[in-house]
């Protein structure tokens, strides 16, 4: 009967997107190490860490990164928790980074041999190999939060690919129309191992327009 108890038992794992990146000169940072939060980025944080405080929070766990790890600094403060990192949460490999970002890498003719096929993507890590990742550090995360929510601090295109994955949707898409702003929360609720509802909640509020480029 344990077993059983296990299988039907309801715990839920929030993935928080970090806060704004001071990036003055919009690069693609991707996994360059030395990017940090913004002041606005760090007040994300906060606002984040007040939503989920309030939330039982069991288990914290972040993105190797630096701004991921900053993220976290705040809800480790709250809840009382140290903060775990695990590599699967970390940004999505990505061969441009390092490069100014927005419509110039489409239009560099060095970049158009990175674009032929936008459903793998061949400028980067697979979605599906993005998503099965980051499934199984929020599995792992809910099984070290012992009955109680869990937090795992991420960015933007890895939070979207697992959400994508778990709605059952194609993982090709639009980076335009992705739902996941700074300091925003994506939170799947698992029975057993299944994930039977995703919410989300944006503590910070919305992603101001012509916010520098960034996941």
């Amino acid at each position: 009967h344990e077993r059983d108890d296990c299988m039907n038992a309801t715990n839920t794992v929030h993935l928080l997107r970090h806060g704004e990146v001071f990036n003055p000169d919009k690069i693609l940072y991707g996994r360059l190490p030395g990017y940090r939060l913004s002041e606005r980025g760090e007040q994300q944080a906060k606002q984040a860490a007040a939503f989920l405080a309030e939330r039982g929070i069991g288990y914290l766990v972040s993105s190797p990164l630096e701004r991921a790890r900053q993220t976290a600094v705040p809800i480790a403060e709250a809840v009382g928790l140290p903060v775990a990192i695990d590599e699967r949460l970390i940004e999505a490999g990505n061969v441009l980074e390092g490069r100014r970002g927005g419509v110039g890498l489409f239009a560099d003719p060095r970049n158009w041999r990175r674009f032929v096929n936008p459903l793998r993507p061949s400028w980067g890590e697979p979605y599906l190999q993005i998503a099965r990742r980051v499934l199984a550090a929020a599995l792992s995360a809910r099984d070290h939060a012992d009955g109680r929510d869990a937090v795992c601090v991420s960015h933007q295109l890895p939070i979207v690919a697992v959400r994508r994955h778990v709605e059952g949707r194609r993982l090709a898409h639009d980076p335009r129309k992705r739902q996941c702003a700074l300091a925003s929360v994506t939170s799947l609720t698992f029975v057993g191992d299944v994930v039977v509802r995703v919410r989300y909640s944006e503590p910070a509020g919305a992603t101001p327009a012509g916010s520098v480029p960034g996941a």
